[in-house]
């Protein structure tokens, strides 16, 4: 049975976008973006809104480069391998391969996926995942802050996409809290998964 899985990079006051919608500020160096590349690979299928979708799409086409690829030609190579479904009543074709155009979230659809795949399944985008924490189907959580070393001035964007929409959803059940922070590098901020 697969993991339903929300990982998201946020700033340290939990913004995932700052007051413009952008998130250039959490761009990963070389080390960390290697970090979460591990922890991405697991993962088999990609949920995604129109919105995060069209941000990823730009994996499609990124170089995957050869021998020893540089950790963003690496992602590149786990995206384009994994399947993706987008949840969307505008989108009406997906312009990468591997992904299939759902017009509704289905917990019943999860479950069943969740349940026959292989593979771990990550959602994302903070609307999306909102929804998947409401309905309790979100088995781990990670998130990774910013980092103030690398760049102080942007440690704290004070946005308008938080990392949890509207209140807080009701805590996983059995929820366990580890501290990752021993296997990243200090760069990496606050990094923390949360599971069942």
């Amino acid at each position: 049975m697969a993991k339903l899985i929300y990982s998201a990079i946020c700033s340290l006051d939990g913004y995932v976008a700052d007051t413009e919608g952008n998130f250039d500020w959490s761009a990963p160096d070389e080390e960390v973006h290697r970090f979460v590349n591990e922890l991405e690979r697991p993962i088999g299928t990609y949920l995604y809104g129109r919105r995060l979708y069209e941000v990823m799409h730009y994996w499609e086409t990124a170089p995957t480069g050869n021998g020893d690829p540089s950790a963003g030609q690496a992602y590149a190579q786990i995206w384009q391998a994994a399947d993706k479904i987008i949840y969307s009543t505008s989108l009406q074709s997906p312009s990468t391969a591997r992904t299939r155009i759902e017009r509704k979230f289905d917990p019943k659809a999860i479950e069943q996926r969740k349940a026959t795949a292989d593979r771990d399944i990550s959602v994302g985008g903070p609307t999306l995942a909102a929804q998947a924490l409401t309905m309790g189907l979100v088995d781990d959580r990670s998130r990774y802050g910013s980092s103030a070393r690398r760049n102080p001035h942007r440690a704290r964007v004070a946005g308008r996409a938080p990392l949890r929409q509207r209140r807080r959803p009701s805590p996983l059940p059995h929820q366990a809290v580890r501290n990752l922070s021993r296997r990243a590098r200090p760069d990496v901020a606050g990094c923390a998964a949360y599971g069942r």
